[in-house]
């Protein structure tokens, strides 16, 4: 279907569907404890079948415009991923998310991932405001504000971080980037 690739590291964004499920559950099985320390991602994944159920729900949502599943693979190997968690094109909102195992942390493939995400929303789709909810907890998440306990995960109340960017912000930034390259 398509390859991005990141950078000159082997990384790459792929789309992330429901044949990959024994490479998905493969994936989640190395890195669960990391992955759902903060998110419940991916933990109904226990075995191919519930792993495909997952990549299935995402193929679903891509169909109905709704949002979609993009794994990140590191020298063939799939890493983690992002996602368009909700996709809302009419009202010009979405949400977005990543997971990674520990293998594919500390080299910047979420943020370059979310590059290629953010601009095409933005650029192809019209998407006006962009989210990423974070669990307060969760260290590397950039943070806009905080919903305070907004939802129970392992039986602790969780604050929620909310990170946004506005079309107009993420073009002046972009532009700025562009103009430092040079």
């Amino acid at each position: 279907m398509y390859a991005i690739s990141l950078g000159d590291d082997g990384a790459e964004l792929r789309p992330l569907e429901p044949w990959h499920a024994e490479e998905f559950l493969a994936h989640l099985d190395r890195g669960r404890d990391f992955v759902t320390e903060h998110i419940p991602f991916g933990s109904g994944a226990t075995d191919v079948g519930s792993a495909k159920e997952i990549l299935q729900s995402y193929a679903d949502k891509l169909a109905a415009d709704g949002g979609s599943l993009h794994g990140l693979w590191l020298d063939g190997k799939l890493v983690g991923g992002v996602l368009f968690r909700v996709f809302d094109a009419a009202g010009g909102s979405c949400e977005v998310g990543c997971w990674l195992e520990p293998a594919g942390t500390g080299r910047g493939l979420v943020t370059r991932a979310m590059r290629v995400l953010i601009d095409w929303a933005i650029d192809e789709r019209g998407i006006h405001r962009v989210e990423w909810y974070a669990s307060s907890a969760n260290i590397p998440s950039i943070r806009d504000g905080v919903l305070r306990q907004r939802h129970l995960y392992r039986g602790v109340r969780q604050d929620t971080e909310v990170w946004s960017v506005l079309a107009p912000e993420w073009r002046a930034a972009r532009a700025q980037d562009a103009r430092d390259d040079h």
